[in-house]
């Protein structure tokens, strides 16, 4: 018997279901204002245009007092298990330099991103990436986002064949089915695209338990689309490259001793975006949900889609995401509801092996004679500058030996199908134009990420991109002076709480929090499997050093014998970490004409004061070298620490002179 799916809440819903039920399946208004002589998509346009795979942005370097802003387009791809042909990248290579602003970047979910599109130009862009074989199709809006994968092409490998194919696969089910796309892009004419698997078909269309809507344009979402985005990958036991505890449903392929696929093991619940001074809103990690037979999984990733397309928060978007169902209902009740629209009760989750992080830099054997080579590209940013000269080396590689590449979930591009022979002279290109190889690399920056955030980003509330290499050039020069020299971590940044490049996954997490100022979190680890806690509110940027010597003397001086930063730090927990750092005479290794005394804010019960799961307040006070001295001297006489006697001190001081 089929069932109707359950109409959205009724409570007030928001301004984009609004939005969405108007615009005819994503056609409205952006068909309209694609027309007009403006600079500018209105609210509504810009809230539609996003499902076509395009943010409005503005250049907020550029604005000018009394002027209109310098508004731009930002485009993101659509390549499931980050696969892009090479006739797709030259196309965006040119498109870059032709209309953009003459960079590409690689995006932490495997796409590529076109930077300064004028919307005269967008129409030309997005019908040059569709006839290359690309798509922008569902990169952004409230639907199903590009599918993840791991990105090594090994051959001799099945798991990871099937981990591709049903990231294809899924990423075709989940697909919008609106007519719009082709309609304004390429005026109704249908583009060329590979086949769909039938079973995937056929899973779109079949309606057991309410999973889809009959007779609709759209059968499996509906006019409302999805309450907000919604991220899936497709991974293999033990390979965390693709970060999947922070996706909202994650499938782990499950071979036998033979290599063929039986099924796979199911995560759901995962997703980083919060914000600031909002405790309502939190990053959360995926729950283990069941096992499911591979001839059962387009269902059961149905049976997901619609738990959460019919009772997400479609009131309030903050509390929209999946994350925030599974939270407030508890995982037994989701799984009794994903069960009604699967039909069938749900398996046990099979066992796993610890995950680990893979970024497959450098060069490695497919195994079937070619190779592939993995290429760093810091921050996911495709630029020529100076003596590096990355994107005319991929443009090169990929035009002289017409070479796929793959997009990595670390802002990183594989090119694979190589020739043995081609090895060394793709070797000298890439020496050439100054790519450094993997092991040439500070491990700080080759697994740092960071997201685009200033100028163009309009939820940026400070630099990330921009700032990150001159950061981790100072937290390694801070290791260095604490004879740390090897020391790495992971490191990531953003430049609002959104969590774009995962910094709540990571050891050392930088979240901008204010004007040239990061909330810091602490504790994740160097697989990606556990989240960071909060530890300080607002660092200001020309603060650091003082903040993380401290921090990094308590790892040097506790840790146990090859343990990472990140165990360390979630190990002995921040208030540990938080009473170290207010004791530690962090002035006596300065050499400058002044020393700094940190000074920790109490109340009148003598109790430490400071945001809610965040470091305490500390103010520093500037001395002369003699006086603090002088006062390292006594306190280690009266065997005190010195924020301790200097505090005592000017207590005294200033009770003196009010008398």
């Amino acid at each position: 018997m089929t069932q109707t799916p359950i109409a959205p809440t009724q409570r007030k819903l928001s301004k984009a279901e609004g939005w969405k039920e108007r615009s005819n399946y994503l056609r409205e208004p952006v068909a309209t204002e694609l027309l007009q002589d403006t600079t500018h998509f209105t609210e509504d346009g810009i809230q539609i245009l996003k499902f076509h795979g395009s943010y409005q942005q503005d250049n907020r370097d550029n604005r000018v007092k009394g002027q209109e802003k310098d508004f731009q387009m930002m485009l993101r791809t659509r390549n499931p298990g980050g696969f892009v042909p090479p006739q797709l990248y030259l196309t965006l290579d040119r498109l870059s330099e032709e209309y953009g602003n003459g960079t590409l970047r690689a995006t932490t979910r495997q796409g590529f991103q076109l930077h300064g599109v004028l919307k005269k130009n967008l129409k030309v862009v997005f019908s040059s990436i569709i006839k290359s074989m690309g798509s922008t199709l569902g990169a952004c809006g409230d639907l199903n986002r590009n599918v993840m994968a791991p990105t090594a092409p090994y051959k001799n490998r099945p798991d990871y064949e099937f981990a591709r194919k049903y990231a294809d696969n899924i990423a075709d089910l989940l697909k919008p089915q609106t007519g719009a796309y082709y309609e304004i892009w390429l005026d109704g004419e249908k583009a060329v695209t590979a086949e769909e698997d039938p079973a995937v078909k056929a899973a779109r269309q079949q309606n057991k338990n309410g999973t889809i809507f009959e007779d609709k344009e759209e059968p499996i979402y509906g006019a409302h689309y999805m309450p907000r985005k919604f991220k899936c990958s497709v991974t293999v036991p033990g390979d965390n490259s693709i970060d999947l505890y922070s996706q909202d449903l994650s499938l782990v392929v499950i071979v036998n001793s033979a290599g063929e696929l039986e099924g796979f093991d199911v995560f759901a619940g995962g997703g980083l975006g919060r914000t600031h001074n909002k405790e309502e809103t939190f990053a959360r990690v995926a729950d283990e949900i069941c096992y499911v037979a591979k001839d059962d999984v387009y269902d059961l990733v149905k049976a997901v889609v619609a738990t959460q397309r019919d009772y997400g928060d479609r009131a309030d978007r903050r509390h929209a995401r999946l994350k925030y169902l599974i939270n407030d209902w508890g995982v037994e009740k989701f799984k009794a509801k994903v069960e009604e629209y699967f039909g069938k009760p749900l398996s046990a989750f099979k066992p796993l092996p610890e995950w680990k992080y893979y970024d497959f830099l450098g060069w490695h054997e497919q195994g079937d004679g070619k190779l592939f080579v993995g290429i760093s590209i810091e921050n996911g940013r495709v630029k020529d500058e100076g003596g590096f000269q990355l994107k005319t080396a991929l443009r090169e590689i990929v035009q002289k030996y017409n070479l796929p590449m793959l997009v990595t979930p670390h802002q990183n591009v594989l090119i694979y199908e190589i020739s043995a022979e081609h090895k060394q002279a793709i070797q000298a290109i890439l020496d050439r134009c100054g790519i450094k190889s993997e092991t040439a690399i500070d491990p700080l920056v080759r697994y740092s990420m960071a997201c685009p955030a200033m100028p163009t980003c309009g939820l940026a509330i400070t630099e990330s991109e921009r700032v990150i290499p001159g950061i981790l050039d100072r937290i390694r020069a801070v290791l260095e002076k604490l004879g740390m020299p090897q020391e790495h971590f992971v490191v990531r940044m953003t430049g609002c709480p959104n969590g774009c490049a995962r910094p709540y996954m990571a050891e050392l997490g930088f979240v901008g929090s204010a004007p040239e100022a990061y909330q810091v979190w602490l504790g994740g680890s160097p697989d990606q499997t556990r989240l960071a806690k909060p530890f300080e509110e607002k660092v200001p940027f020309n603060g650091l050093e003082a903040f993380l010597e401290p921090i990094f003397v308590c790892f040097k001086q506790g840790r146990n014998l090859g343990e990472s930063f990140g165990d360390f730090c979630d190990r002995v927990g921040m208030e540990y970490i938080r009473h170290f750092v207010t004791n530690y005479p962090s002035a006596a290794s300065m050499t400058t004409e002044t020393n700094e005394l940190e000074v920790t804010a109490s109340n009148d019960n003598g109790d430490e004061t400071g945001p809610a799961g965040a470091a305490k307040v500390r103010r520093r006070i500037s001395v002369r070298d003699e006086i603090y001295n002088e006062l390292k001297d006594e306190a280690a006489r009266q065997g005190k620490p010195i924020t301790q006697l200097a505090t005592e001190a000017i207590s005294a001081y200033l009770k003196q002179i009010k008398e």
